[in-house]
């Protein structure tokens, strides 16, 4: 496939990020929508996470519910009696397209494109889990196909709807921090959340009768079932998930990476790891991950930790070190946020910074996260996180981070060719072949 976003505009689009400067059009099937009139939504995966959105969304009509768990989909197949279900995502599509408006995707990683790209195709609008893809390649073509049909997109980054996020990408792109060079970046999981540094199961229990193994797979290698997989426990497998870089730094990172304007990075490598596996991701791993200069902003070093590996409490005076959070170091300040959110965050060192005022607010507050890919479904703006100016690029570099757990070594990347230039051996990973019947 040709890799038709250039490096030139991925790193123009990252750097407008979330402020609607790129791709604001009026989506076509929105158009002429009232505000008041509901949308007709559909549910790729309607157990676990997708409570969430079915929560936020309830103001529209779940018209279609998709799960390939009919345990797992049992409470949500109860709330909504009057919406049609389904087992495989496909026929969903195939039959009820024309009364659908918008899909929501809640499924493991591996099946978030082809379901995403298929309803993009249709004309729908998406709002897709993070992280968005299981493959670089298909993160750009998420971008593509978004902004090609002209429909409304949101990533499931929540933490980015608060004023505080918002606020503190102002703070950043303010300049009061100075030059930053330097990011720490770090989460608790995998450790206690689900397995990493395993290998696969040998025995071959039965499948649960409320279960479609073959349809749970879906475009990901053909392997026998194992609770080990599922619920939840995919994450850190590597046909199946993208590990905890995929998982949380996209949350942890994303604030830093609208409020510095990081484009694409040209390299990424393992600094230190539990051991490389086969199946699953290292048990934890440090990872380093450089950006070039863009324009006036100097050349950045993500540095991140996972598994419960943490960046040294020196950078933020000593103070204990959360769970989960980043750390921006400035030449005249450090910003510590703590936790996923990245909105509770704090200018270091205080006695100098006491008496700081913010800078006026120009990145747009939100009247909440589903509301707002709501409100871009009818017409309205786009999204903060939206796939083609944020949520691709912040995941290309959680994928490439991925991508350096898988080599075991420094990866240099082009960007342009969508390629790791001293790693050929990585394409099966950036370019991903799928299961016959489910391809994009």
């Amino acid at each position: 496939m040709s890799n038709k976003i250039t490096r030139r505009r991925m790193l123009r689009n990252a750097g407008l990020a979330g402020v609607g400067l790129v791709w604001s059009g009026r989506r076509a099937s929105g158009q002429d929508r009232s505000p008041n009139d509901q949308l007709n939504i559909a549910f790729v995966g309607a157990g676990g996470q997708a409570g969430f959105s079915l929560a936020g969304l309830a103001s529209e009509n779940i018209v279609a519910l998709c799960d390939v768990d009919e345990r797992r989909a049992a409470k949500a197949f109860g709330q909504h009696p009057n919406a049609r279900k389904f087992r495989d995502f496909r026929k969903m599509l195939d039959q009820m397209h024309q009364q659908i408006d918008a899909v929501v995707v809640c499924t493991p990683d591996h099946v978030h494109a082809p379901a995403s790209i298929r309803a993009m195709r249709l004309g729908k609008h998406v709002y897709c889990e993070k992280p968005l893809t299981w493959s670089i390649e298909e993160a750009r073509l998420m971008a593509t196909e978004a902004k090609k049909n002209s429909v409304a997109t949101q990533m499931g980054t929540q933490g980015m709807a608060g004023d505080g996020s918002r606020a503190g990408v102002e703070a950043v792109r303010s300049g009061v921090l100075g030059p930053v060079r330097e990011m720490h970046v770090w989460t608790d999981r995998a450790a206690g959340w689900w397995p990493q540094g395993v290998d696969r199961p040998k025995d071959t229990p039965p499948i649960p009768g409320s279960l479609q193994w073959d349809l749970w797979l879906g475009p990901a290698p053909e392997r026998p079932y194992h609770p080990a997989y599922v619920p939840f426990k995919w994450r850190g497998w590597k046909d199946f998930g993208t590990g905890a870089i995929g998982d949380m730094g996209i949350h942890n990172a994303a604030m830093p990476f609208v409020g510095l304007q990081l484009g694409l990075p040209v390299s990424a490598e393992i600094v230190q790891t539990s051991g490389l596996g086969r199946e699953t991701f290292p048990a934890w791993s440090i990872l380093r991950i450089e950006f070039p200069a863009r324009g006036a902003l100097p050349p950045v070093t993500l540095h991140w930790y996972d598994g419960g590996k943490k960046p040294s409490s020196d950078l933020i005076g000593g103070r204990p070190v959360a769970g989960n959070g980043a750390i921006l170091v400035g030449e005249q300040g450090t910003l510590y946020s703590i936790g996923w959110t990245g909105g509770d965050w704090h200018l270091l060192p205080e006695e100098k910074f006491r008496d700081w005022k913010p800078p006026a607010a120009t990145v747009p507050r939100s009247a909440g996260h589903h509301h707002e890919w709501i409100a871009a479904c009818k017409g309205g703006p786009a999204t903060f996180c939206n796939f083609v100016d944020f949520a691709a690029p912040l995941t290309e570099i959680m994928l490439l981070g991925c991508l350096a757990q898988r080599a075991g070594k420094k990866i240099a990347w082009d960007a342009a060719a969508m390629r790791a230039s001293n790693w050929p051996e990585g394409d099966a990973f950036i370019r991903r072949e799928y299961r016959k019947g489910w391809g994009i």
